[in-house]
């Protein structure tokens, strides 16, 4: 493994799910990597990638360094050959190779503008990073893809031991715009696996055909839901009509929702606006936080696979 931005980096997915369950069981292994550092660059707010991230470093023995782009730095140029004249004050090519210089593996965490479909879906961001990095990168979430969200979420699942498990990925009522990047990766991720997956949205918000190529799309989130093992739910911007959100729609997942399911288990990755995606009882009885912490095995493994 060179980088880590997308499923596509890993050979065996269900062998990279066992080996972090078995780090779960061990994770305090701080003679990994007892001289190496992480360096986490942040361009939009985290609470648990940021976090599970630093704690993943700090149990191989990493040493930790954390930037808010927005905040802290330079304000970043990204394009090639440009008279930088204006008010940018850094290009993204001398940042990278000076930040390469101080750590030994970088991750990035970028977000989409939701304007532009085909700048976004090129991921400038992140690839400028690839492109002039001297050292691994790992995508905490890129504009389209959260890979450390999805192995986090294979573990949870896994965890349950379910032969066959039937998932469904639902959409879910915001009231601002969000990428498509958990949806998308977690469809990437679950394919996979042997699990029987459908997504379930309304009309107007299908993903993207690679991220849905194989799966079942119901329009009917109550029908979706029948005899499910795990109901993943999430909110998501339109892809179709780009940015673009839906009307006030009945598709919050509630208790009675939930006893459709085969005594199912309601997932999401957090944050969540309570009484608009799901409600208290539903989030209160969920794996939320389970898949929380695993966010740090999700991390772990592959910083240790990095360093190896």
């Amino acid at each position: 493994m060179n980088n880590f931005l997308s499923v596509n980096d890993v050979t065996d997915v269900s062998a990279l799910v066992k080996e972090a369950i078995q780090l779960k069981s061990n994770p305090f292994t701080p003679n990994v990597a007892p001289s190496k550092t992480l360096g986490l660059v942040f361009f939009n707010p985290s609470l648990r990638t940021r976090m599970s991230s630093q704690k993943a470093a700090q149990n191989l023995g990493m040493n930790v360094i954390v930037m808010d782009v927005n905040q802290s730095g330079w304000k970043l140029e990204f394009g090639d050959g440009v008279v930088m004249d204006g008010g940018t004050q850094e290009h993204v090519k001398d940042a990278v190779k000076t930040m390469s210089q101080y750590v030994d593996i970088l991750g990035v965490r970028t977000f989409p503008g939701l304007v532009d479909r085909e700048k976004d879906y090129q991921e400038e961001v992140l690839q400028q990073f690839v492109k002039h990095a001297e050292v691994p990168i790992v995508s905490l979430e890129s504009a389209t893809l959260h890979p450390l969200q999805s192995l986090a979420d294979l573990i949870t699942i896994a965890e349950k031991k379910i032969e066959r498990p039937k998932i469904v990925l639902s959409w879910a009522p915001h009231p601002k715009p969000l990428p498509q990047a958990v949806a998308n990766s977690f469809l990437e991720w679950v394919k996979l696996t042997n699990a029987e997956v459908t997504l379930a949205c309304p009309e107007g918000f299908e993903l993207a055909e690679q991220y849905t190529d194989g799966v079942k799309i119901q329009h009917d989130q109550q029908e979706a839901m029948k005899g499910a093992d795990f109901v993943y739910t999430k909110n998501w911007s339109s892809y179709a009509d780009y940015g673009a959100i839906a009307p006030e729609l009945p598709w919050t997942i509630n208790k009675e929702k939930m006893a459709l399911t085969n005594n199912g288990s309601f997932m999401h990755c957090l944050p969540m606006r309570r009484n608009v995606v799901a409600t208290d009882e539903v989030i209160d009885e969920s794996l939320v936080y389970e898949q929380a912490l695993n966010r740090v095995f999700s991390a772990q493994v592959v910083l240790k696979r990095l360093l190896s």
